[in-house]
């Protein structure tokens, strides 16, 4: 790496990480004045806002992100541009293309590590903090958790808990109904039990004290059972239990595992394959926008920095407001999961690449 890079690359960092700081407080202030009078309606004490606040952290990071990149490239190109550094390395013989390179390593880097933060550290710390919103602000609150529990174990089979014990893997009032291939509205068969336990050694469920009864030609056929053992299911106490969690609170792995079940259940999956794909896709925004950020503000324009500023955060926002649009086509399944989540990047990176090599070299 020559001096050149080392130069542009501190600067960036160092501009990234003010930047970042900066944008994280602001959010956070204007988040804690919305929500203070619920926290204060709720009883919490500082530790629990605190709290609060250090594991809301990380999904602050992740969305804004890419904004604080956009304002460091701004910041540091401009600042060079001022200084005539940026005349100086042309007359060197670098290129913008060249200089933009030390930009785009960092970015790029920085995208790479983003992926692996919003698939594991962000849905560890949502968990944490759905929990306190569940508590404090009475926000994403699920009805009867862990009551009143229905599955829909595959297309034909739907299974209804009254309660579950996620700590001794035991469930009550439990109800398993089949219904015909051809048509779902005919009921085929049905098992009622008092209680259902989890095999760990034969890793099956096991029902005690009930009643199976199936159907055949108009007729209904009973039996009574005290151990009844379920051989044909799709789900164990670890899928119980992430029953109540949102795709939010859901590492990569976790949400693959989760598309999968709903469409073994015969559910539309698309808007599920959508957040997915983004998870990744959208980590890579930071690239793009430091591709619109450094040859805006590599030309010296009336009106200075500010209008560069105002120029690249109005592009900036218009990528967030597309995606979310195009979001929505894909969440409809009008539009391919995975064409939906790169589509903004897609389009974007072909404006940012036109805009750079229009920018005077």
């Amino acid at each position: 790496m020559k001096l050149i890079d080392r130069y542009i690359v501190r600067q960036f960092l160092t501009t990234t990480f003010f930047s970042l700081l900066a944008v994280l407080v602001i959010f956070i202030v204007i988040d804690a004045m919305e929500n203070l009078d619920d926290f204060i309606d709720r009883n919490a004490s500082v530790q629990i806002i605190l709290t609060y606040y250090l594991y809301f952290m990380p999904e602050i990071i992740k969305l804004i992100m890419p904004v604080a990149l956009l304002l460091a490239s701004l910041f540091v190109t401009a600042r060079m541009s001022t200084q005539n550094e940026l005349t100086a390395m042309k007359a060197g013989g670098m290129s913008l293309y060249r200089i933009v390179i030390p930009y785009l390593v960092v970015a790029f880097i920085i995208s790479i590590a983003s992926v692996y933060f919003n698939g594991w550290i962000v849905p560890k710390a949502n968990k944490h903090k759905f929990t306190l919103e569940r508590v404090y602000l009475l926000k994403n609150t699920v009805s009867g958790s862990g009551a009143n529990i229905y599955i829909q174990d595959s297309p034909t089979r739907i299974l209804s808990i009254g309660y579950y014990d996620e700590y001794r893997s035991t469930a009550s009032r439990v109800s398993i109904q089949d219904f015909d291939d051809t048509n779902r509205t005919m009921l085929v068969g049905r098992i009622d039990a008092q209680t259902m336990e989890w095999d760990s050694t034969g890793h099956r469920w096991m029902m005690r004290s009930g009643v199976r009864r199936w159907f055949t030609d108009d007729k209904e056929h009973y039996e009574a059972f005290e151990i009844h053992f379920l051989e044909k299911i799709h789900f164990d106490p670890e899928d119980l239990r992430k029953k109540q969690e949102q795709p939010d609170e859901m590492e990569y792995r976790a949400l693959e595992k989760f598309i999968e079940n709903q469409r073994r259940a015969g559910q539309d999956v698309s808007r599920w394959l959508v957040d997915y794909h983004s998870k990744i896709s959208f980590p890579f925004a930071s690239v793009i926008v430091v591709l619109f950020g450094v040859p805006f503000a590599s030309v010296k324009r009336r009106g200075g920095i500010g209008v560069q500023l105002g120029i690249s955060l109005l592009i900036c926002f218009i990528y967030l407001i597309f995606m979310k649009v195009s979001q929505v086509f894909g969440y409809n399944g009008d539009v391919n999961p995975l064409l939906t989540a790169w589509m903004a990047n897609l389009l974007f990176l072909g404006g940012a690449a036109y805009i750079t090599f229009r920018v005077q070299k």
